[in-house]
């Protein structure tokens, strides 16, 4: 059997590895999903994504199966019961950005469409060079700049450039796979970035 040559950021938790595996740089375009990712990309600010990964069923569970429309009619009691939640990272602050980033999701679904077309209008086909090393991966690119400060002007929160970038990782707006790594290979065998 030939052993999988992986990105060396994820080998240190079965967890990480299967995210790595079947989620991390597959192109999404299903707007709940990209809902999923920007409220966990949002709780992971100042943590290890690992962290987030653990409790990624209990954001399900307390943030409506991740459907935007409910989250963003969550009330001020609700908003109690999530700090109390210790499914998830009960900081006041990322719960309530939540609620108001749902808010703001819905107004570009109803401008645009969908906000897989107007989040995806932010990225370009292999618009990053290859990575040969960790070391190569930025933590910001002029696209995760730019959709960054459109967000923000829209009335988002907790959306830096650096979480930003992340979120166009783990959504496949980017392939930062490294050129060793399997999933790389296979992504541009299919052409998907």
């Amino acid at each position: 059997m030939v052993k999988k040559i992986r990105c060396s950021w994820c080998l240190s938790d079965p967890l990480y590895i299967k995210y790595h595996d079947e989620e991390w740089g597959v192109p999404v375009h299903d707007d709940r999903k990209l809902f999923e990712f920007l409220i966990l990309e949002s709780a992971q600010a100042g943590l290890n994504w690992l962290t987030i990964l653990k409790k990624r069923e209990g954001y399900r569970q307390a943030f409506c199966d991740f459907d935007a429309q409910k989250v963003a009619n969550l009330s001020d009691q609700d908003i109690q019961k999530l700090i109390e939640n210790e499914t998830i990272i009960r900081h006041a602050g990322k719960i309530r950005s939540a609620i108001n980033n749902a808010q703001a999701f819905l107004k570009i679904q109803e401008s645009f469409g969908s906000f897989d077309a107007y989040s995806w209008s932010f990225a370009k086909k292999r618009s990053t060079p290859p990575r040969k090393d960790i070391a190569d991966l930025p933590k910001t690119t002029d696209q995760s700049d730019l959709l960054s400060k459109d967000l923000k002007k829209r009335g988002f929160q907790f959306v830096g450039s650096t979480m930003i970038y992340g979120y166009m990782q783990a959504v496949g707006m980017v392939n930062d796979h490294l050129v060793s790594c399997f999933r790389y290979q296979d992504c541009v065998h299919r052409e998907i970035f």
